[in-house]
């Protein structure tokens, strides 16, 4: 089966995503009515990836506006400042998140001249644009991706990185696509990605359904495969790089660079350059989400922990530049040094 599916749907005023909580076990598809949804269906992981997030609170904004009731420009604008703040509090790794409200922001600001209808409406543009641009780049970082990819190469991925972390095709996963259509016949492992198992209920999901040859594998098992000559590229995906080329990615990722680099295997990120924030120097300024015990302590609802242990759950960790082979955004693959490289 090739199915394709969209994570993000909006139309005739109404924001629908895939649940992604539900999944592998059931495909739903939820409404975000008001900003507290979508608040809350980025901070539950209802919709999740950096890119996807970003399109998402683009979209987010159009829902939020429709609760403004006032004919005063002003009012509205500081509105308007209220609810993009409200919506950036709800994850803080994901720099596409700050991106895409900071542009929808901008927009508004270069209209203001305009009527509220015409605000609205250039609003309502810019979102639409970010989603069709971020369908362009996942395209285009597949195919950039693809020239890295030799025939029959057996791919390890971590976490999720495909259509359902983005409004395209995806970005680690679009290389695995786009190689596969140039018939490279490309084997994936995909890693489970502890604890809320990402890798084995999105990515081996969405591989399966797009018909690629796909094997689950738990996190620590890693290391083994490698030893055995299994794999012979990693490909991951990122929710901000710095301008050093430290990447902060789901947590684990640090993990599987560190044995990529013991094994002598390529190890690659790929990612639109909205993830690159030229704000901070390296990875150390990243900020890191730390969620709650709980999903840790616990799987589907039932307890794997003793009742009242403690329990640390970062959410993403970070990979130095010095374990990143190449990075791939839509405008290329980038090399070592990173910090010339990756600034303009």
């Amino acid at each position: 089966m090739n199915m394709r599916f969209d994570t993000i749907a909006y139309k005739n005023n109404r924001l629908i995503i895939i649940d992604q909580r539900l999944l592998p076990g059931r495909l739903k598809k939820i409404e975000a009515r008001n900003a507290k949804d979508v608040y809350s269906y980025i901070k539950n992981l209802a919709v999740r990836g950096a890119p996807a997030i970003g399109v998402f609170a683009a979209y987010g904004i159009l829902i939020g506006i429709k609760k403004i009731k006032t004919d005063d420009k002003k009012q509205f604008f500081k509105e308007l400042t209220r609810l993009a703040g409200y919506l950036k509090k709800s994850r803080p790794t994901a720099v596409n998140l700050f991106w895409a409200l900071e542009r929808m922001l901008k927009t508004a600001d270069g209209n203001y001249t305009k009527s509220l209808k015409g605000i609205k409406m250039a609003l309502e543009k810019e979102a639409r644009a970010i989603h069709r641009e971020d369908r362009a780049m996942c395209e285009k970082i597949g195919t950039h991706g693809a020239m890295l990819i030799k025939k029959n190469d057996r791919v390890l991925t971590h976490c999720n990185a495909g259509s359902l972390a983005t409004g395209g095709m995806g970005t680690a996963l679009a290389v695995i696509y786009k190689a596969e259509k140039q018939g490279k016949n490309i084997k994936v492992y995909a890693d489970e990605t502890r604890p809320l198992l990402q890798g084995s209920r999105l990515t081996a999901w969405e591989l399966k359904k797009r018909g690629i040859d796909v094997t689950l594998i738990c996190d620590n098992m890693a290391a083994a495969i490698m030893k055995q000559g299994k794999i012979d590229k990693v490909i991951v995906g990122a929710d901000r790089i710095a301008r050093n080329g430290d990447t902060a990615n789901k947590i684990g990722t640090y993990s599987l660079a560190v044995l990529a680099k013991a094994h002598n295997i390529p190890f690659y990120v790929a990612a639109p350059g909205s993830t690159i924030d030229l704000s901070i120097k390296d990875g150390s300024q990243i900020p890191i989400e730390e969620r709650p015990a709980k999903e840790i302590k616990k799987i589907s609802g039932i307890r794997t922990a003793p009742a009242g242990v403690k329990a640390y759950n970062p959410a993403f960790d970070v990979t130095p530049a010095d374990y990143i082979s190449a990075i791939i955004t839509e405008k290329g693959i980038f090399k070592k040094p990173y910090r010339k490289s990756l600034n303009p």
